[in-house]
């Protein structure tokens, strides 16, 4: 368990932060839901994978960074509701081009990751990346900044 400890697996998620302003005013949970759901999909998605078999094995030390753009009052209610179900850090695009383009990167880059599609409204409202190791990833997702 210690040597999986020391391979810094941490799964990314990047959440659109203009859902939650004008014209969308989206609420707050609804953007959360979007994060959770994305997770889920992607650790489904990749269950075999033997990172994300050791990410979910480290049980209460997983790390999850969650990436994002939007107003100091919206992020720091959303950092303390999204570390409350043990995700670390936030990060989020600024809209759907922002989201579309970072989908792009990653599948020209051969990174595994999950669009989630909100349906019925067939709004794309988060992409969450499969646990990875942070070097190997974290490059990609340099644009974004981390939330505080």
């Amino acid at each position: 368990m210690a040597a999986v400890a020391r391979r810094s697996l941490v799964q990314y998620v990047v959440l659109r932060g203009d859902l939650l302003r004008e014209p969308f005013s989206w609420p707050l949970g609804a953007s959360v839901a979007q994060a959770c759901h994305a997770a889920l999909a992607v650790v489904y998605a990749y269950y075999e994978h033997p990172d994300t078999a050791d990410y979910l094995a480290q049980d209460g030390s997983m790390r999850t960074v969650v990436l994002e753009r939007m107003s100091m009052h919206h992020s720091t209610i959303l950092r303390h509701i999204i570390q409350s179900i043990c995700m670390d850090w936030i990060f989020v695009a600024p809209d759907e081009c922002a989201l579309s383009t970072l989908a792009e990167r990653l599948q020209q880059n051969g990174i595994d990751h999950k669009v989630w599609i909100e349906q019925p409204e067939n709004i794309a409202t988060c992409i969450a990346l499969r646990p990875y190791q942070k070097e190997h990833v974290h490059h990609h997702l340099k644009n974004f900044k981390l939330l505080k």
